[in-house]
């Protein structure tokens, strides 16, 4: 593959303008706790409106956070995988959106690490350094499933050319680079870098899901998009050998469901203890005191606890299958974040059908948006069944099948 001409990338006009470099894991975990608080001020109103956080992307790329998994050996930190998750979790219960719209970004960056050649992570990773975004362009409808793409890359001369649309492209709105997905002429997948203003490209602000309403999950149009060969990525190799790209990008998703569960939770008991009042039959003087909501509360704390530590586990394994990734350490991890993401999805559902059933009715009222996170929940765990990932665990404990290798395992 021929080096990337640097020169055919006007990066004036789509770059960041320089971003903090985050030292190690504990900052990361105190930057992204100190931007949950900022960002969770407008959360409610941003849902209500519709109105996408380009702001809070600019201030969350100026944080290094963004950069958090980028190689020791190209200037990153490399956090443990763990500490990303953390991040995604304490992020998702400030604003789940502004949670999960980098969930991309650092899926890209995990197949960079293990897909892209020397020139390419040097170059792509420098630039998130300082301080670019990457936004997906991957998933189609109207394909037999979400495996299939019709978006097809051809040879032009010493360069590429992609046709194709995508329907849900989130963060894509908020991105410097478009990572187009797309089939080459031997049905391999690949992955092509591309400045959001590049000829042929159109991003459509049309997302209109019910839930995790500001990601930016809109239509990309991709018609005789030129792409340079240098900039384009054999994603398929990364599944032709055990690799932790699908790991990594499903604990950040189990990530964004714990931080809406434990949003839920804290509105929870917020409520009960300022506004609830206590069910005629249970001889209380405030809802808090009721019997059945203590034992309520407490299973679901205990619950989101559990959904924690094992989110945690997960990550030790991912980051023990990272630096060695055979079979067997690859597999493990597989194993263990899909029972993360059974585990936080499961979770996420249950708490924010709890905020009600303990609040009441008074709890549903228009204009306090408490909706907004049964939505985001509801929306945010359909992005794959947890009822696959059952059978992954089941399957490979029984009949000792090892998971499938693709993006969502």
């Amino acid at each position: 593959m021929t080096s990337i001409p640097l020169q055919r990338f006007n990066l004036s006009d789509a770059s960041a303008v320089g971003a903090h470099r985050v030292a190690g894991d504990q900052e990361a975990l105190e930057t992204a706790k100190r931007l949950a608080a900022e960002f969770a001020k407008g959360a409610a109103e941003r849902d209500r409106q519709r109105q996408l956080p380009h702001q809070e992307l600019e201030t969350l790329s100026r944080s290094g956070l963004l950069a958090i998994t980028v190689p020791k050996e190209f200037g990153g930190i490399d956090v443990n995988t763990a500490t990303l998750a953390e991040v995604t979790a304490i992020l998702s219960e400030a604003d789940p959106s502004i949670g999960q719209i980098p969930q991309n970004h650092f899926y890209i960056l995990e197949a960079l690490r293990v897909d892209g050649t020397r020139e390419q992570q040097a170059f792509f990773f420098d630039r998130v350094l300082q301080g670019d975004r990457f936004g997906n362009a991957l998933s189609e409808k109207g394909t037999k499933t979400v495996a299939h793409y019709n978006t097809r890359i051809v040879p032009d001369g010493s360069r590429y050319r992609i046709n194709g649309q995508k329907f849900y492209s989130t963060g894509v709105l908020f991105a410097h680079w478009v990572v187009i997905f797309a089939t080459d002429p031997q049905d391999q997948i690949t992955m092509s870098f591309v400045p959001r203003d590049t000829p042929g490209l159109t991003l459509v602000d049309d997302w209109a899901g019910f839930g995790q309403r500001t990601t930016g999950s809109g239509t990309t149009i991709i018609k005789d998009v030129i792409v340079d060969a240098g900039a384009v990525v054999q994603h398929h190799k990364g599944f032709e050998r055990p690799s932790t790209i699908g790991s990594v990008g499903q604990i950040i998703h189990a990530g964004v469901d714990l931080g809406i569960a434990r949003a839920a939770l804290q509105e929870t008991i917020d409520f009960v203890r300022t506004k609830s009042r206590p069910w005629m039959d249970s001889g209380v003087e405030r809802a808090s005191e009721d019997p059945h909501t203590i034992a309520r509360v407490g299973d679901l704390a205990i619950r989101i606890d559990a959904a924690t530590a094992l989110l945690a586990r997960s990550g030790d394994l991912v980051d023990k299958a990272k630096a060695n990734p055979s079979e067997e350490n690859v597999v493990a991890a597989s194993v263990a974040v899909a029972g993360a993401k059974v585990l936080t999805t499961e979770v996420a559902i249950q708490a924010t059908n709890l905020l009600f059933e303990l609040a009441g009715t008074s709890s549903t009222q228009s204009d306090l948006n408490l909706d907004r996170h049964w939505r985001n929940a509801r929306t945010h765990t359909l992005h794959d069944p947890i009822r696959w990932k059952y059978h992954v665990v089941g399957n490979y404990l029984l009949n000792d099948v090892v998971p499938p290798r693709h993006g969502a395992l």
